[in-house]
C-alpha cells in the first residue's frame, strides 16, 4: 500500500533526528521508503511556546495494516524518547500517517487521512514535493 508519513522534529539535532527516523523506517519490517521530500524549517502550530520545527514527508510502500503501521511509527518515536504529555508540545521526533492508500479510518487513536493535514502548509508543501516530483 502506498502511504505518506509526516515527519517533524524541534528538539535536539532536528536534522539528525529526522534522518535517524527515516533509517528506522528503512529497517522496519514490511516498510519500503520510496521517496523523501525536502525538509523545511517551520514555525510551531498550536501548543506552548517552543523552537521551530524541521518538517517533511516520506512516501512508503507497506504491507502492514494501518494499525500495525501506527505501532511501527510509535516504536520509532519511543526510541527517541518521545513524550506525549503536552498536546502539540515540542518533540524529538513526530511521525504521522497522513494517507494510507485510499483508506478512511476514524477511530479515537487512528484517523486516516490525517484530519488536519489540509490546514497545515508544513505538511502540504513537502507532500506536493513528493507527488509532483
Amino acid at each position: 500500500m502506498r502511504c505518506y508519513i509526516g515527519v517533524g522534529s524541534n528538539l535536539g539535532d532536528r536534522q539528525g533526528n529526522i534522518e535517524a527516523a527515516i533509517q528506522g523506517l528503512r529497517e522496519a519490517g514490511g516498510i519500503e521508503v520510496t521517496k523523501v521530500s525536502s525538509i523545511y524549517e517551520t514555525e510551531p502550530v498550536g501548543g506552548p511556546q517552543q523552537p521551530k520545527y524541521l518538517n517533511g514527508v516520506i512516501a512508503i510502500n507497506t504491507e502492514l495494516e494501518p494499525r500495525q503501521l501506527l505501532l511501527a511509527l510509535q516504536k520509532i518515536e519511543n526510541q527517541f524518547g518521545r513524550e506525549r504529555s503536552v498536546k502539540n508540545g515540542p518533540r524529538t521526533i513526530d511521525l504521522d500517517i497522513l494517507m494510507y492508500g485510499e483508506e478512511e479510518i476514524d477511530e479515537p487513536d487512528l484517523k486516516i487521512p490525517h484530519p488536519r493535514m489540509h490546514e497545515r502548509e508544513f505538511v502540504l508543501k513537502p507532500l506536493r514535493d513528493i507527488v509532483q516530483g
